[in-house]
């Protein structure tokens, strides 16, 4: 069947996310003359407010959204029966024009455990501080200070949240430290900084900071509402992709397909769902799942799709707890209230107000001490001396808190007006879970209610554990901030009656010297259940499918950049290291074209 050529490009991606726009936006600031397509199944994001206003960040997540697309898995019993569902961003740059924008980075280590050729942390710190200007503290070695991206406070201070600091470090017994982003320190209370530029108030993306400053260029060119299909191959090179408008994005659009050339490169970067079913699609992947699918297989790759990983997913639970009446909380920005007119203006004036936050000021990279050890279910201990024991750097959980409900026991719209109180919010996420998962096309064309998606979330008996104790450990820390008024009883476990862990409003905190809560057995399984019923992810995958310098087995002139090929997870939202895969591929592509890579570094973004 032949469908129109519409021209030809030297290098065209397949997906424009945040790797995407990086490497897209390194190379043509490099080398203008490079003839570069990025083809986007999403919308643009251009100066967007839902996009660029920090705090419009939690709509792109509502039932109704565009900008991100929920991944269905099929129902676990791990899940106690549930379907998840996975975010994924869906509009040029991707997680970065829709994520919370919190700044964490992986140690150092990380990467170094991925065993791969050029991919060490030795040669990956100098593109971590080529990318990012770190606007909050000067001089710190590991920061970089002239990048694109920008790091912030964000453009107000929320006091709820030295409070939880106050707490954490007198009643929890750890320290504080200003960066617990040097990439080896953890498991001490910190400021949680930002992806928004600290003077003008924007939320600080790949698309934005990579791609469209270069709006002087024609060479490098953003087609939108295009959803790639497969790759094109002659004698197994890569040549171009097929391609039809997406139906989303361009509900009234013909959906006929048509093929795009590529002379140089296809680069595959359409992310944890869209990579793996692209290279299925195009006939590569293992041969049962391409036979059930009806796809000649033009490379046998099994790696293709598997080991998807709980975040590269990680496993997230989202709390409610009651606030005072005098807490300045996002909740009002949330509800659409007058305040959002004044915030406004001064957000437009100078960058400053609510606008320009995320709701998150503090948290912890948690390790649990010895006593916290003892208390956590002894299925965790194992897990515990293999992976974490000997390694200090590694963090175990992520614990934080949000001024603010965005949601509690699932997706959802922001809190309602009806509410009595305004909300904090726990967030809590466990790094490097054992269980995994996979990702495949069950029809070619692959809709979305043909993909097949196992998740593997909470399948390993020790991966909800650090879920179940943070629980208990972080209801102790707010229960005993200034700002507590008791729990938002739905969004909790559902104790038995007369239970000493019964959810319920308060009229104030208890004393920072008063006993923990002590929880029955029957306690403890409703928990177990509660994490099973509500946990989230917060997604991305895992690779098997290209080698050190990103090349698709097995064929030429295909690579793959994204998240999808790291070979192990990383304990960070992952933002951070999808911005460090795409520089690091940029370098690599730039080597393959002969491009100067003194060049590459000079290459400045207008």
């Amino acid at each position: 069947m032949s469908h129109p050529i519409l021209s030809e490009f030297d290098i065209v991606f397949a997906g424009g996310g945040t790797t995407a726009c990086v490497v897209a936006g390194r190379l043509a600031a490099c080398d203008p003359s490079l003839r570069i397509l990025i083809l986007e199944a999403g919308q643009h994001t251009l100066n967007k407010p839902i996009h660029v206003q920090p705090y419009q960040f939690p709509f792109n997540l509502v039932p109704t959204s565009t900008t991100v697309t929920f991944n269905i898995g099929n129902p676990s019993p791990r899940l106690n029966g549930r379907a998840p569902i996975v975010p994924c961003g869906r509009c040029v740059g991707g997680g970065s024009c829709v994520n919370f924008m919190g700044y964490t980075r992986a140690p150092a280590s990380d990467y170094d455990d991925w065993g791969a050729n050029g991919w060490e942390s030795e040669n990956l710190i100098p593109l971590m501080k080529k990318l990012e200007t770190y606007e909050v503290q000067p001089d710190l070695p590991t920061h970089g200070y002239d990048g694109p991206i920008k790091v912030s406070s964000g453009g107000c201070k929320l006091d709820i949240c030295d409070e939880f600091i106050q707490v954490g470090t007198t009643y929890h017994k750890r320290q504080y430290a200003d960066d617990t982003n040097d990439l080896e320190t953890c498991n001490t209370y910190s400021p949680w900084r930002k992806y928004i530029d600290g003077t003008t108030g924007k939320r600080s993306d790949a698309a934005h900071h990579y791609v469209y400053n270069q709006t002087h260029n024609p060479n490098l060119q953003v087609w939108d509402g295009k959803r790639v299909k497969r790759i094109i191959f002659e004698d197994k090179r890569a040549v171009g992709v097929e391609f039809t408008s997406d139906p989303v994005s361009c509900p009234d659009a013909d959906q006929s397909s048509s093929i795009v050339r590529a002379s140089k490169l296809v680069i595959v970067s359409a992310g944890a769902f869209g990579s793996p079913t692209i290279l299925e699609r195009s006939g590569i992947g293992a041969e049962a799942v391409l036979k059930r699918c009806n796809i000649k297989q033009l490379v046998n790759l099994p790696g293709v799709g598997e080991n998807y990983r709980g975040r590269s997913d990680h496993n997230v639970a989202f709390v409610p707890y009651l606030a005072s009446d005098e807490v300045v909380t996002m909740d009002a920005l949330w509800r659409g209230e007058s305040i959002v007119q004044e915030s406004l203006a001064q957000w437009n004036s100078g960058g400053k107000s609510l606008i320009a936050q995320n709701g998150l000021d503090s948290k912890i990279k948690w390790r649990p001490d010895d006593e916290e050890l003892k208390a956590m279910d002894p299925v965790f201990q194992p897990r515990w001396k293999e992976f974490f024991q000997d390694r200090p750097d590694k963090a175990v959980a992520i614990f934080a808190i949000f001024a603010g409900q965005i949601w509690s026991t699932g997706l959802g719209a922001p809190s309602s007006s009806s509410q009595p109180h305004d909300r904090l919010l726990l967030y809590s996420t466990a790094l490097y879970p054992v269980s995994v998962g996979s990702v495949h096309i069950n029809v070619p064309e692959d809709d979305k209610e043909g993909m097949d998606f196992t998740t593997g979330f909470l399948d390993h008996p020790s991966d909800i554990v650090p879920l179940d104790f943070g629980y208990k450990r972080t209801r102790e820390i707010f229960r005993r901030m200034a700002s507590y008024r008791g729990e938002v009883t739905a969004g909790h476990p559902n104790f038995p009656e007369g239970s000493a862990a019964a959810c319920r409003e308060a009229s104030g905190p208890v004393d920072l010297s008063a006993p923990d809560i002590v929880y029955t057995a029957e306690d403890d399984e409703a928990i177990n259940q509660f994490h099973r019923d509500t946990t989230q992810p917060v997604s991305h995958s895992i690779k098997e499918f290209v080698d050190a310098r990103l090349n698709v087995y097995g064929v030429s002139n295909l690579k793959v950049a994204d998240m999808s090929i790291s070979p192990l997870n990383v304990g960070t939202n992952t933002y951070s290291t999808a911005l460090l895969i795409g520089e690091r591929a940029a370098m690599i592509i730039a080597e393959d074209l002969g491009i100067n890579s003194m060049d590459l570094t000079r290459a400045r973004f207008s």
